[in-house]
């Protein structure tokens, strides 16, 4: 009941203030995403400023004057300044446009000042996409289109009322008819970097990094978003605990932060990174295809190891010499790939060298309790000459029966004692995440003169593959461990398998917190929650792949597929034009043709004004239902009442609140058919 009268209500609005609450809601909406990187104060601005516009146009009060508007743009300027300390850039400029766009609300007066708005709302529309070009935002962005080209449609058609329904649909049939254009554009248009990659400031501030703290690595682990995704290409996918892709490797420990080595060594040795490691594999190589998310590391996770860069459009990928592979700049894009992979691998010097003398290095005065620690396990005569694999292995039972727990919050370390960090943890609370046990490794490994570094990345996957594709979280991110052998190289060591063997082994991380809906979901039934997320990963890697990795060689591939032997860039610059310039003469002839077409409303007319004319009733272009209605009372009196009755229902139907999208046929076969018998009467009446 409520809602009847509601839509009563809204039905029986004046057309202005109709059109206008509904240009509002369109407004809002279209600024709705933009609400989270807006300023506080600009958000609250333009909901006082939409919700005071909205309050006018339903009291029909007047629009504020030109010095308050002025007044109030000068404090959107301000405040502007004030946040980003500048008007120029991305920031400020996306926050002065919404301002603006909605102050020019407060000033609709004219369709002119409609028009303002209405381009307005297209460009915030394009602002969208300098934050995220997902298909949630695509989906909003496509109804905000839709929403701003009914309100252009109401705009060009200022008489009588015409519906909702009717503008929007004819929005639609426009943005339909134009649809062939942008798929066009979007095969076809060059793809250049700087134009279709994404903005370095839009990439999300989760992932891996080039430092490691303690609780660094749990931070990434808590977000569930995807990080990246493999398809293995013609074999089944390695078991979970082969699954390391890895990425930054972090050598110098300042006793808190661990930070990759530099170009040069405290030894003085210039480290390569350019040179390839000192490789050894065995077996078949694991050949798979990554979709890579925007990672603002120069690094690309690999899966290990690989002998042979891959072919990465618009990047130089170089490999190091600690098994890294590394781009000549930060990827804020996304990325595909393919690759390949030997599970079964030996690497680095079989001999001591002085390159390993950074994974050597402690910093004085930190954790001497650790290092006491490993100090006494040396002394005991099981280790005293034992190698670096026995070491290890003794490390691995330290950590079995030391009763650790592995926890993705164990509270910071080194709060009251800043040098004791790894000493409380190892010692004491015996509580951490990967890189707590990964760093405590290295350090009593290089206690104990045993060369050993961190490495970081990620390891496993989502246990079933969705669209084909095994799937990679932030949640998967992880630090291991490598300590070297004389006669065999770096070894990997994950100390966490021996506290969480399911994690290393089945891929079973710990969960982070569910969101509010995801968990009321999950409380109801976790197998929904578990389809529906399954489900919309689906859909977004088909997005990901269709649309956002569309790239410059399949452009190319495209132009193969259509009979180009050896397309070129020239070959693609003549197809998109000659395909523009087709379209444009199909267009130039369907306007010549809708040029002459008569619209159904003026042929019903004309056809009125004909069979008046014949009964002597002057009947001008000009003259709407209405006038020639009451003509014809005035000139045939009680004998034309019928045709006047007709013609008021013409009128209704062509300009009342419930007006008709196409006329009436019946009504005019029933107009010129009376029309012709009175005028058969008074051919009677005059013999």
């Amino acid at each position: 009941m409520a809602l009847t009268l509601k839509l009563n209500a809204w039905r029986h609005l004046p057309r202005e203030a109709r059109d206008t609450l509904f240009l509002l809601a369109v407004i809002a909406w279209t600024v709705l995403p933009h609400v989270s990187h807006l300023p506080l104060w600009c958000a609250f601005l333009t909901a006082a400023v939409l919700l005071w516009r909205a309050h006018l146009a339903l009291v029909n009060g007047p629009l504020p004057g030109r010095w308050v508007l002025v007044g109030v743009l000068l404090l959107a300027a301000a405040l502007t300044l004030w946040s980003y300390r500048t008007l120029l850039g991305k920031e400020a400029g996306v926050t002065m446009a919404v301002a603006l766009m909605s102050l020019k609300t407060l000033e609709l007066r004219a369709r002119r000042d409609a028009f303002v708005v209405f381009f307005l709302g297209f460009f915030i529309i394009l602002t969208h996409f300098l934050y995220s070009q997902s298909l949630p935002v695509a989906a909003a962005m496509l109804v905000s289109v839709w929403g701003l080209l009914t309100a252009l449609v109401l705009a060009h058609m200022p008489v009588g009322q015409p519906g909702l329904r009717q503008a929007s649909a004819l929005a639609a049939r426009t943005a339909l008819l134009g649809a062939p254009i942008m798929a066009l554009m979007f095969l076809l248009f060059p793809r250049l970097a700087p134009l279709w990659g994404m903005p370095q400031d839009g990439i999300g501030t989760t992932g891996l990094s080039n430092s490691m703290h303690m609780g660094s690595v749990a931070e990434v682990a808590q977000d569930d978003s995807i990080a990246l995704r493999v398809r293995f290409l013609g074999t089944a996918a390695p078991p979970a605990q082969s699954l390391y892709f890895r990425g930054p490797v972090l050598t110098r420990f300042d006793g808190r932060e661990w930070r990759p080595s530099g170009t040069l060594s405290s030894a003085g040795f210039v480290r390569s990174t350019m040179a390839p490691a000192e490789l050894r594999v065995r077996g078949e190589p694991v050949r798979y295809e990554m979709t890579l998310e925007p990672l603002r590391l120069a690094v690309l996770p690999l899966l290990e190891a690989s002998t042979a860069a891959p072919l990465v459009e618009g990047y130089r990928v170089t490999p190091r010499d600690d098994l890294q592979w590394t781009t000549e700049r930060p990827v804020f894009e996304r990325l595909r790939f393919q690759a390949e992979a030997y599970i079964d691998f030996r690497y680095g010097p079989t001999r001591p060298s002085v390159q390993l003398q950074d994974e050597l290095e402690l910093p004085a005065g930190y954790n001497p309790r650790t290092l006491e620690w490993a100090a006494a396990l040396r002394r005991d005569p099981r280790y005293t000459h034992a190698d670096a694999r026995t070491l290890a292995q003794a490390v691995y039972t330290h950590i079995r029966s030391g009763r650790f727990t592995y926890t993705m919050a164990p509270g910071a370390y080194g709060v009251d004692n800043p040098q004791g960090a790894i000493d409380e943890f190892w010692l004491d609370r015996k509580q951490g995440f990967c890189e707590h046990f990964a760093a405590a490794f290295v350090v009593v490994m290089r206690a104990m003169d045993v060369p050993a570094r961190v490495v970081t990345g990620y390891q496993g996957t989502d246990p079933l593959p969705v669209d084909g594709y095994f799937i990679v979280r932030q949640s998967s991110a992880h630090a291991w461990a490598e300590y070297w052998q004389a006669g065999g190289g770096w070894v990997r060591a994950d100390p966490t398998a021996a506290v969480a063997p399911d994690r290393v082994l089945r891929s079973r991380n710990l969960a982070p917190p569910a969101g509010l809906v995801a968990g009321a979901i999950g409380n109801v039934s976790p197998a929904l929650l578990a389809q529906l997320r399954t489900a919309w990963e689906a859909v977004n890697n088909r997005w990901n792949q269709w649309v956002m990795n569309y790239s410059r060689g399949q452009q190319i591939d495209l132009l193969k597929s259509i009979g180009f032997k050896s397309p070129t860039w020239e070959d693609l610059a003549l197809l998109l034009t000659g395909a523009l310039s087709s379209l444009a003469l199909a267009g130039a002839a369907w306007a010549w043709w809708d040029r002459h077409r008569i619209d159904p409303w003026v042929r019903q007319m004309e056809r009125i004004r004909a069979a008046l004319r014949r009964l002597g009733i002057p009947a001008f272009a000009h003259d709407p239902p209405r006038s020639l209605a009451l003509r014809v009372r005035a000139t045939l009196g009680p004998r034309g009442d019928a045709l006047a009755q007709l013609l008021d229902a013409l009128d209704a139907q062509r300009y009342s609140r419930a007006a008709s999208p196409r006329p009436d046929a019946t009504l005019t076969r029933r107009f010129v058919s009376q029309a012709r018998a009175l005028r058969s009467m008074a051919a009677d009446n005059l013999r």
